[in-house]
Parts: structure tokens; sequence; C-alpha cells
């Protein structure tokens, strides 16, 4: 049972995001605050596996809760928005959030993504991944281009990486693409060993660097 803290300012929202997360068997919403003025205090209080807050809140906002968190060494984080200003979204990578969903996403999207940074991994919004690697790329270092994608990578593959790196989760690929969603879980997993991704979020990473897909203006 994956349990999640919801944190966000807006109690229509909680309920919204609890509404969805509550529908799936192994997810279950232990608390809810409306601030991240006490995070630490609530974690020890409800013992999240995984803490969705949102970015902008009054008083302690999203980013400076999670860095709190992370430098207690409290659970992972996945920051929510509706936003993508380009220092906010750096402003919680620097942080240490290891998720980032736009509010607008999928009941889809959002639920995996609390799956994925739940049990350790990393997740980011197609729609985001474009102004995070911007600000990186100009804050930080130039990243050398990727290398061309391995001759192994199939057409189709080509195609569920693309729509991948623009935020469909498996279920809207398959729709997409007219195939059943267990064959394109199957090229997921397929593109994560032929790459070397460790995760989806990595895989987009190599979309983007590869040339293959271009950050939305």
């Amino acid at each position: 049972m994956i349990r999640v803290l919801l944190v966000d300012d807006q109690p229509m929202i909680r309920a919204g995001l609890a509404l969805v997360l509550r529908s799936q068997p192994d997810i279950q919403v232990v608390g809810e605050r409306g601030d991240g003025g006490d995070i630490a205090g609530a974690v020890a209080d409800c013992a999240p596996d995984v803490v969705c807050m949102d970015v902008r809140m009054p008083g302690t906002d999203g980013v400076e809760a999670t860095r709190v968190l992370r430098a207690a060494g409290g659970p992972p984080v996945c920051v929510l928005t509706t936003f993508d200003d380009e220092d906010v979204l750096w402003s919680a990578v620097e942080a240490g959030a290891a998720g980032f969903e736009l509010k607008s996403a999928t009941a889809e999207n959002l639920i995996e993504a609390v799956r994925t940074v739940a049990a350790g991994g990393t997740w980011i919004d197609g729609r985001l991944l474009g102004p995070i690697l911007t600000t990186y790329r100009r804050l930080v270092r130039p990243v050398p281009r990727a290398p061309g994608l391995p001759d192994t990578v199939t057409a189709r593959e080509l195609d569920v990486l693309r729509l991948m790196a623009r935020g469909l989760s498996n279920r809207e690929i398959a729709d997409h693409l007219s195939l059943a969603e267990t064959t394109v879980k199957t090229h997921v997993g397929s593109l994560f060993a032929k790459l070397g991704a460790r995760d989806r979020a990595a895989a987009i990473v190599f979309a983007y660097d590869s040339g293959l897909v271009h950050p939305r203006r």
C-alpha cells in the first residue's frame, strides 16, 4: 500500500486529488495539509511513502517545504503545479523533488507519477521537461548532444517514445496508435533496455537530447 500525504492550499484541489488516488486499491491518502509550514510534523503524524506537494502556496511554499523535508531525510516529493515557469521548476529540482506533474494531468498520469516516485524513481511530465532542460542547459553547463538512437530501436518503438515524451500515459499511447495497452508496455520495456534507461523519465530525457523530440514553445 502506497501512503500519500497531500499538501495544497486549495481544498477543492485536494479533494479532487484524493478522489483520484483513493480510486486505486494500492494507494491510501493518509493526510492532507493546506500549507507547507509544518511539513516535518505532518510527515511524522502520517508516515507517508510519498508527498504530493503544490508548488505555489501562501506562507511556506512547496519548494521550501520540499527542501526542508529532503534535508531531514523525509519521503520523496512529487510537486504539482499549474505553471511552466522555468525558475519555479528549477527551484523544485534544486530542492530535491523527485516528481513533477501538472495539475491538469490525466488521472492515470497522476497515479503513475505517485507510484513511480514512491518506488524511488523519477517522474517528469513531458510538458514540463522542456522548461527544465532549457534552464539546466543555460545555468549549469552545456550538455553534449546525446548519441543517436540505437539501430535496434524499431519504427513503432520510436512512435511510442515520441508520445511518451509528450506526456502521454501507456493507455493514451495505446489509443493513439490503435494498440493494446499490453503491447505498449512491451514496447516501453524494450525501449528502456535498448536506451539503457532506468525509468520513464530517463527515456524522455534521451528523446529530447537525441533530437527526436523538441520542447514546445
